[in-house]
Formats: C-alpha cells, structure tokens, sequence
C-alpha cells in the first residue's frame, strides 16, 4: 500500500483556518471598534445638542426674569402713580364739601340761635353756640338729623349764658359731618 501523508494538507488546512478565523476576529474587532466609535461621537453630539438647548434655555430664562423685574417695576411705578391720581381726584372731588357744610351750617340754623365758636376734628364737628331757648336746640337737632351732609347729632352740655347775654343759654353739640351720595348713580 502507498504511503500518504495527509497530515500537511490538514496542516495547511488547519493553518488557513486559523488565518480566517484571525482575519474575521480582527475585522469584527475593527467593525466593532468603528461602531464604538459612531456610537461615541453620536453620544458626544447629542450630549453638546443638548447643552447648547440647555444654554439657549438659560439665557431665555434670565432674559424672562429681566423683563419680569422690569414688568414689576412698571407695575409698582403705575401703582404709584394710580394712588397719586387718587388722591388728586380725592382732593378735587372734596374741594367744594367745605362749602356744602359751611352751607348746610346755615341752613339748619334756626331764629334765636346762633354759634360762638366751630371745630372740626376728621368727620366729627364741634359746635359751640348760644341760643334763646332749649327748643331752638331741640329744633337745631331736629334738622340736623334731617341733613344730608350731617347726621348724629349729640347734645354735651346746655347752660346759663354769661352776664353780658341774659336770656341766653349756652350748648355744647357734636355732630358727624357725611357726604351723601350723588344723586343719579347706582352702586
């Protein structure tokens, strides 16, 4: 019988193996390596997107916060400036009351009375005065009460007049000065 050897060819067999199989495991080390890579620099994109949207949201942000300051501010200036109109109006509006009381004193004074000396302390009006008889007062009240710019009147102290004015007697009054409503309006 011939003598074969068949050991080389497996050899060679066995070496090309070993040389494919060297080849596809340092080509899927290299596809791998590169897809590490792809995947990296993906990341390292996504990651700068991101922070670059992060930033643009931060300047937006504080761009907002100024102009939230500043709304702020112009709220409390018109604030102000509203309160300052109010009080002008206030002032404007009550310029012509003290004529009305000052009016309206008058008109509720009966014969036989008269008033000595007037003091006015927020809404409330002290009234000094003498009178002929107790029911001049009573009637002095009387319309007090009726009076659209005075209300609760309240009698303090009634007495003999000094020796210059005999017959007279002295009172002591306080009354609420109000100011009514303006006719036509509705609430």
């Amino acid at each position: 019988m011939a003598r074969i050897n068949l050991r080389p060819w497996r050899e060679e067999l066995r070496a090309e193996k070993q040389k494919q199989f060297v080849v596809m495991v340092l080509g899927a080390a290299i596809i791998a390596g590169g897809l590490t890579f792809l995947w990296k620099t993906d990341l390292d994109n996504s990651i700068a997107y991101q922070q670059s949207r992060n930033a643009y949201i931060e300047s937006a942000s504080k761009k907002l916060d100024e102009q939230i300051r500043e709304i702020e501010s112009l709220k409390r200036k018109r604030d102000e400036l509203l309160a300052r109109m109010k009080v002008i109006q206030d002032l404007q509006g009550k310029r012509p009351v003290i004529v009305r009381v000052f009016d309206e004193l008058v008109r509720t004074l009966p014969d036989g009375l008269f008033y000595t000396d007037l003091k006015r302390v927020g809404d409330q009006v002290s009234i000094v005065g003498m009178s002929e008889s107790n029911s001049r007062v009573s009637t002095l009240m009387r319309q007090f009460e009726e009076s659209d710019w005075f209300t609760s009147p309240n009698l303090s102290n009634v007495s003999s007049a000094d020796s210059r004015r005999v017959g007279y007697s002295q009172f002591t009054m306080t009354v609420k000065q109000k100011t009514p409503e303006p006719e036509g309006e509705d609430k």
